[in-house]
């Protein structure tokens, strides 16, 4: 007997479904994204399985739709995510995430001594990996691995 399909989480009529998102990674997206502050109704599932992830984590959003800025942000911390669009129930378009080649005030420097972590300075980080996502300091020149990042 075939297993029973049927969705973990709701449908939404319209707006933006974030989906293969690391379990492990889904409180740094809704952080990095603004959706706790969001008046928007957001639906999201933590510990799903998936042959791809094990367990991956999913954001539906009502009646939002991602910019790319937002798009790029998203990618720094899960760059496996898939973005699809919705409207009236229906997937209407696929969006990949990119990776930035310049990140800004998002990812704190992991140096304790960089000026960025004593003074009122935004970091600004060059991306110069992206399988791991690597980041170079504007500031200090450290790196900063995607297991080290810490999202401000």
């Amino acid at each position: 007997m075939a297993a029973k399909k049927e969705l973990q989480v709701s449908a939404v009529e319209n707006g933006t479904v974030i989906d293969h998102i690391p379990a492990r990674k889904l409180f740094d997206v809704i952080n990095i994204l603004g959706i706790a502050s969001c008046d928007n109704t957001v639906t999201f599932g933590y510990n799903l399985a998936s042959n791809k992830l094990g367990k991956k984590a999913i954001i539906k959003i009502s009646n939002k739709f991602l910019v790319d800025e937002e798009i790029n942000k998203l990618a720094l911390v899960a760059p496996s995510a898939k973005i699809n669009i919705i409207e009236n129930f229906e997937v209407t378009d696929k969006k990949l995430v990119n990776i930035p080649t310049k990140v800004g005030g998002i990812v704190r420097c992991v140096n304790p001594s960089c000026i960025t972590n004593h003074q009122n300075v935004k970091t600004k980080f060059e991306v110069v990996g992206s399988s791991p996502i690597v980041l170079r300091c504007h500031y200090c020149e450290k790196l900063t691995d995607q297991e080290q990042m810490q999202i401000l």
